[in-house]
């Protein structure tokens, strides 16, 4: 029962102090996520190239 009464005065009063919930704000995508993406784009495709030029041999 203790145990009890001390975690309770510990976790009371941080949540009556808790601030309120604010949606994150999505950001604008930037120029350089766009080229990243256009990168890892490339890159897949090169992949699935490869993988299929592989299997085509067989």
């Amino acid at each position: 029962m203790r145990l009890f009464l001390v975690l309770f005065t510990f976790v009371v009063p941080s949540a009556v102090l808790a601030e309120a919930f604010q949606r994150p704000i999505p950001q604008p995508q930037t120029a350089e996520a766009e080229l990243a993406y256009l990168a890892a784009s490339l890159i897949f495709l090169a992949a699935l190239i490869a993988v299929q030029w592989l299997v085509g041999r067989r």
